[in-house]
């Protein structure tokens, strides 16, 4: 897809990779949408990118989910790319996992994303195509201790994500995952549960942490290529 002049939703728009995605998209010559729960902060940025609107959206409510889609076509008469970045992690160990946290984790990580989803499918047909990138981890194809409530909800996003490519390629909308794996922003200051244990990475792992301007220029690279898959690292294909 071309992205000059296409109408772009971010969720997670206020901080790390969605921050930086936004602002990316704006200078491809994309009209964004900037969600998310933190409004000021999302104002003070849309100052800064041209064409932008602020849609204050909970993404863990199903109604403002719906209101960030309708809003959205109400002002710009259209959508051709989603990207479903918000999220959150829960470290814990498997055998402590509670329950109420899980399905707060579940209504984030793979519930918002699939109604976001469920709602611009239909405009999107209605326009004979679209682009969804859907952000999942490096983590959902590693067994790493203390983080299963996370990369079991991102394997879960991974399989939806490529059936409904399947499904929708009659469309011509192309639903494509991203896979990120350590990255700079403050994502594991915001886990639910304990701490992260990061002693499974060594110090050349940590060093390597890429940038949420990178993991930007990946996101804007899968939505030109409408590549199914798009990996932060090389490496991470011989995971797969």
């Amino acid at each position: 897809m071309v992205i000059q002049d296409k109408i772009a939703i971010v969720t997670g728009a206020s901080s790390g990779i969605g921050y930086s995605t936004a602002r990316l998209l704006t200078e491809r010559g994309a009209k964004v949408v900037l969600a998310s729960r933190s409004k000021e902060k999302l104002e003070e940025f849309s100052k800064t990118l041209k064409d932008s609107i602020v849609i204050q959206t909970d993404m863990m409510n199903e109604d403002e989910i719906r209101n960030m889609v309708n809003k959205t076509v109400e002002h710009f008469g259209r959508i051709d790319i989603l990207v479903n970045n918000a999220g959150r992690g829960y470290d814990t160990l498997v055998e402590n996992i509670e329950a109420n946290s899980y399905i707060e984790l579940f209504k984030l990580n793979l519930l918002a994303p699939l109604i976001a989803m469920q709602e611009a499918i239909p405009i999107m047909r209605r326009q004979s195509g679209g682009v969804i990138i859907n952000i999942s981890s490096g983590t959902s194809m590693m067994d790493i201790p203390n983080i299963g409530p996370y990369s079991s909800l991102k394997r879960a996003l991974n399989g939806l994500s490529l059936t409904a490519r399947e499904e929708l390629e009659k469309d011509n909308i192309k639903v494509c995952l991203i896979y990120p794996y350590i990255t700079q922003t403050n994502f594991g200051k915001n886990v639910i549960g304990k701490s992260r244990d990061d002693n499974w990475m060594d110090d050349e792992t940590m060093m390597k942490a890429d940038t949420p301007d990178y993991i930007a220029e990946k996101i804007v690279e899968a939505i030109e290529s409408e590549e199914a898959e798009t990996f932060a690292h090389d490496w991470m294909q011989k995971i797969k």
